[in-house]
Order: structure tokens, then sequence, then C-alpha cells
């Protein structure tokens, strides 16, 4: 029954590690190519990840280069980065679009940092219902005398240590971000 508390444990890593692909797409003062990880382009009809019709690159530190792998597609691609949140206008350079990030002033600065505060406690949230999930499970298992009491405690003293763990790593990438988004 202690495969409970790892299946938990497993769930509430996946978590994290949405956590930080959502703190990715958080823009900081740097160009970076996981800020279009979210932009979804109309390929011939189908919504697909930029990711799979173009290649990015960073030649400058605060410039994205995107490169269509289909020629016909650079009008797409565009048309999709400047209908999306980043708040960036893309220059097309025959079928090179760049996408020169603006210096963030302070009120933007504040704004990233709410959003990543935000994206945080859905990250947390997540974990808090893996825990209840993972004591309603053991609850059952003790209450119908497949496991006895001492054996339930043990089990949710341990899940709740697994719980402060991942809570406290999706703090302190919360703030890692927070610096991030703070540099000038």
């Amino acid at each position: 029954m202690a495969s409970v508390v790892e299946q938990a444990k497993a769930q509430m890593a996946k978590t994290v590690e949405n956590t930080k692909e959502n703190f990715a797409g958080i823009r900081t003062g740097r160009a970076n190519p996981a800020l279009l990880n979210g932009i979804m382009v109309d390929y011939y009809g189908a919504p697909t990840p930029i990711k799979a019709v173009a290649s990015i690159g960073v030649p400058e530190p605060r410039t994205l280069s995107v490169t269509p792998f289909d020629a016909s597609q650079a009008g797409a691609v565009e048309k999709a980065i400047r209908n999306s949140d980043l708040g960036v206008s893309p220059n097309r350079d025959g079928n090179v679009i760049r996408l020169t990030m603006p210096e963030l002033t302070e009120e933007r600065r504040k704004e990233y940092v709410k959003l990543a505060k935000g994206k945080a406690e859905d990250g947390k949230v997540a974990v808090r219902n893996i825990r209840r999930k993972t004591k309603e499970t053991i609850d059952k298992s003790v209450k119908d005398g497949d496991m006895g009491e001492d054996e339930g405690d043990r089990l949710l003293k341990d899940l709740d240590k697994v719980t402060k763990s991942v809570t406290d790593e999706i703090d302190a990438l919360l703030e890692t971000k927070q610096k991030e988004i703070m540099e000038v």
C-alpha cells in the first residue's frame, strides 16, 4: 500500500514539471525560445505548435528568429505570433521572422510577477488535490480493514512530507522566476 504515496509523489513531480513549463512561457528581460511554446499556428487548417512548423533561434540576447520549415507557411506563423498575447510585433524578412523583445517596464515586470504567482498557485492547488485524493484512498483502506490504523497514520505522515517538499519546490521555482523577471 506504500505505493499509494509513491504514485502521489510521481503525480506531484509531473505537476512541478508542468509548473516549470508554465514559467518558461513568462517573459523576462531576455529572449527565450520557450516564450513561443504556447503559440499554435494554423498549419493547413490544423492548429499546430509553432515548434513543429518552425525552428526558433536566439541570435541576440533580446531577439528571437523564427524560420518556418515550409516557406509557404511564413505568413501563417507571423499571424500566429502577432495574434498571441506576447505583446511583440514580428518583423518578416523573407522567410525569417524576427521578434525583438522590448525592454520591460517596471509595471509590466510586476504584471509578469503576478502571472508567475498565479501559475505557482495553480501548481500548488494541483498538488493539494493529489494529496486529498491519496488521503481518501488511504482512509478508505483503513476503514475497509485492508491496513491497520498505524500503517495508515504512517502513510499519511509520509504523504504530508512529500506534499510539503513539493510545495516548497514550487515556492523556490517561483522565487527564482521572480528574481529573473525583476532583473534589469
